[in-house]
């Protein structure tokens, strides 16, 4: 008898041990410092230039919409395109980050669906025309 409460005992140990994950606790230093990598690449990702468009909302609740004129190791300026006035923002401001931007394989994709809806539509037009 006692084998066997030893042996079921055992068994829960081991499945208990199988399939309990592993947790991981971070300080918010920690959190804070991964949120300003992701926001670091996010903006390397956009880019800068005109066509890099931004909106940015600030921990202070300040909204800031615009263009991403330059990144640099620990800030981005952003530029109002309406106003022309440029704001240096630190990686470590940002909130929410929103980005309109397609990347050069978008626009590749992007243009060669319209260039096979011209061929699709002369070809159609040329043999029921």
């Amino acid at each position: 008898m006692f084998k066997k409460y030893l042996s079921l005992l055992l068994i829960g140990v081991l499945l208990n041990l199988a399939l309990t994950g592993v947790v991981r606790a971070e300080t918010r230093e920690e959190k804070e410092a991964r949120f300003t990598e992701k926001v670091k690449k996010g903006i390397a990702t956009l880019g800068t230039g005109e066509q890099a468009r931004i909106e940015v909302r600030l921990r202070d609740k300040t909204k800031l919409k615009g263009y991403i004129k330059s990144a640099g190791e620990t800030s981005f300026t952003v530029v109002d395109a309406k106003t022309g006035a440029e704001t240096v923002v630190p990686y470590t401001e940002p909130r929410q980050i929103k980005g309109n931007n397609l990347s050069t394989g978008a626009k590749i994709a992007i243009g060669l669906a319209i260039l096979a809806g011209v061929l699709a539509l002369l070809l159609f037009f040329e043999n029921y025309g």
